[in-house]
């Protein structure tokens, strides 16, 4: 029957079409019991045709030609102009090529040869083209490597008691079982962050990997001295817990792909329970960080089989953690300042002069003054390049209400006022001026606040009486925010005779 197929053009059935597969099978399977005519018929084929697969020189696959059937649209161009830009440069699109031939042809080719350019480019890049970068997919083994990064989270609109909360997330995630961890970041990628963020991931998983594989980390510091100290910091934290840091290629996000990828995962699924949830805004930041730790908790449910497996293989934790923070040496100020990472923080007015030790953590200050822990600031992050100011008035307001004159100009006079109904008080005050008088009320009324406690409840007194035009005086603040005196009786008693205890013990021993 049939021993070979020879390529030919291919044959039409009866009805004009061209023979399928199909049909040639159904003519095979006729023909070993019937006449080549009536097995054609039954297949739907010509005798023709089935003479033709008869003697092997049918096929089904179509013959592939190499002459064209229209005239090059280019003539030549592409080949002449374009395809030695192309090796110049392969990353050239089609629109910018056909640019080019405009400007050497004008008026010859329009956007209608944007098609033909881009299918002609395509087959360049592909026949002719370099070489491509190749993924090789990775085998993992327990325990053997995890992954950290950082992902902002400024696009999700998370707000801290109506405040938007521009913020970071570090991420850590252990590679073979996909077991993961998350906590809110503050300032972006500090030593302070990256310590915290791994010791807190190795704790919770209960063991330390072979390896930690991080990006470049060229967002944690801004000079050459940074990266130096910061580079130098985290490998003595690695070698503390006998991990192997090793860091992926700059620009080449691919390499740290295990945990780039979940990154989008998980900020989607924040993203959907905060629908689900009906608001995006928290009360605190616990709240946030436990709706967090929620979301992070139903995930690692769904790899607990393999998170088992590979917790076995991970390596024993120290008896301890180390240290998660800086320390600095800084003396305060004769204003009652210390100036931290480009930031201006006040301190209480007994430690001018002193020398103090700060410990800098990625979300507080804790200050020591010798062993003496003194005091523990909310910690704040200054924009790249520009300079803030934390400043609380409670610190610094008995010396100012000695000299209130100097509230006027001082440099830090806006940032004393508190922000909210003090701030509108001042401005309201000050709408015609800052005057001598304005600023000794502000500093009357400051000092009220942090004597009896009452910053809040004098604020929004005080700025109702300005929103219907008239400033309520201090003496009437006083009036009414300050206990009152309470005189207490004197009460007079007669002190009996001693000798009245002579009947206590006659009755005792009768």
């Amino acid at each position: 029957m049939v021993h070979s197929v020879m390529s030919i053009p291919q044959e039409k059935d009866m009805t004009g079409k061209t023979i399928t597969l199909q049909q040639v099978n159904l003519y095979m399977s006729y023909r070993n019991k019937l006449k080549q005519n009536v097995a054609a018929a039954k297949a739907g084929i010509s005798e023709r045709s089935a003479r033709r697969i008869d003697k092997g020189e049918f096929s089904l696959s179509k013959t592939h030609r190499n002459y064209r059937t229209r005239v090059d649209p280019f003539g030549g161009d592409f080949e002449k102009h374009l395809i030695p830009l192309l090796r110049e440069d392969p990353l050239l699109q089609p629109i910018t090529l056909l640019d080019k031939l405009d400007e050497l042809f004008p008026n010859k080719y329009d956007k209608s040869n944007l098609r033909t350019l881009q299918r002609r480019v395509n087959k360049w890049l592909v026949t002719e083209g370099p070489d491509k970068e190749v993924i090789f997919r990775q085998t993992h083994e327990p325990g053997a490597m995890a992954l950290c990064d950082y992902t902002w989270m400024n696009a999700l609109q998370i707000t801290i008691a109506g405040e938007l909360f521009k913020h970071k997330l570090f991420h850590y995630r252990l590679i073979f079982s996909r077991w993961a961890y998350a906590q809110i970041v503050f300032g972006g990628e500090s030593f302070e962050s990256l310590s915290s963020g791994l010791q807190n991931a190795f704790w919770r998983s209960g063991g330390v990997p072979q390896e930690i594989r991080t990006d470049s980390l060229s967002a944690a510091f801004n000079n050459h001295y940074e990266q130096q100290v910061l580079t130098e910091r985290y490998h003595k934290l690695c070698k503390f817990y006998q991990v192997r840091p090793t860091r992926n290629n700059r620009g080449v996000a691919h390499e740290n792909g295990g945990i780039e990828s979940p990154n989008g995962h998980l900020k989607n699924k924040i993203d959907q329970q905060l629908r689900l949830r009906g608001s995006r805004d928290f009360t605190s930041l616990d709240e946030y960080q436990s709706f967090i730790e929620g979301i992070v908790s139903k995930i690692n449910r769904q790899y607990k089989t393999r998170f088992v497996e590979e917790r076995a293989a991970l390596s024993a934790l120290p008896k301890r953690r180390t240290h998660d923070y800086s320390e600095l040496h800084i003396k305060v100020t004769s204003c009652s300042t210390i100036n931290i990472k480009r930031v201006i923080y006040t301190v209480p007015s007994r430690l001018i002069g002193a020398k103090l030790l700060i410990q800098l953590y990625d979300d507080r200050l804790d200050i020591f003054h010798g062993h003496q822990h003194t005091l523990t600031l909310q910690r704040v992050y200054a924009p790249q390049s520009l300079r803030l100011r934390a400043v609380n008035y409670k610190h610094i307001i008995h010396s100012l209400a000695k000299k209130p004159n100097a509230f006027k100009c001082s440099q830090l006079r806006d940032d004393i006022v508190p922000a909210g109904d003090f701030t509108l008080i001042w401005q309201a005050i000050t709408a015609n001026g800052v005057t001598d008088e304005a600023c000794r009320y502000m500093v009357d009324l400051l000092l009220l606040a942090y004597n009896y406690e009452c910053e809040k409840s004098l604020g929004r007194f005080v700025l109702n009486s300005v929103e219907q035009h008239s400033v309520v005086t201090i003496d009437t603040c006083r009036k009414r925010f300050v206990p009152q005196k309470i005189d207490i009786p004197m009460i007079k008693t007669r002190q009996h005779q001693t000798a009245d205890y002579n009947c206590l013990l006659a009755v005792a021993h009768g």
